[in-house]
């Protein structure tokens, strides 16, 4: 019985991939990088931009997402984007609403940006960086 060469091909890649999937859970290769603490949280928000030092974090309760502040007063919110973390400084049409759920208190960011989306931070001093974050969204005349 001859095998028709698609099926052969097919079966073939398909152990290639199982092959290689294997090496890569073995060298401990990808994952889900964490904001777990405040120095994850500080290198992914210099990885964001340059010169960005934190000096007040909340991480997310899952540390899925981050807020940073730094000395003058810029917020960024940080969020995981695949396995690497993608970040923004919050400017005038930033919000932020607190939101409770299953005994979890947190802060729901829209930074004003579609493409970014609404980042959800489970953080105990939620109502802290809400007011702090809407502070900044208010516009000032000069």
């Amino acid at each position: 019985m001859e095998l028709p060469p698609l099926l052969i091909q097919s079966a073939v890649s398909l152990a290639a991939i199982l092959a290689l999937a294997g090496l890569a859970w073995w060298l401990k290769l990808g994952g889900a990088p964490a904001l777990d603490c405040a120095e994850a949280v500080r290198r992914a928000a210099a990885d964001t931009q340059d010169g960005f030092n934190p000096v007040a974090i909340a991480c997310d309760s899952q540390g899925k997402s981050a807020l940073a502040r730094d000395a003058k007063g810029q917020i960024m919110v940080i969020k995981r984007h695949g396995n690497r973390f993608a970040g923004r400084v919050l400017g005038t049409e930033a919000q932020a609403h607190i939101w409770r759920d299953r005994g979890i208190t947190g802060v729901q960011v829209d930074c004003g940006e579609a493409r970014f989306g609404t980042v959800f931070i489970g953080t105990p001093d939620a109502n802290t960086w809400a007011d702090a974050i809407n502070r900044v969204s208010v516009r000032t005349d000069a």
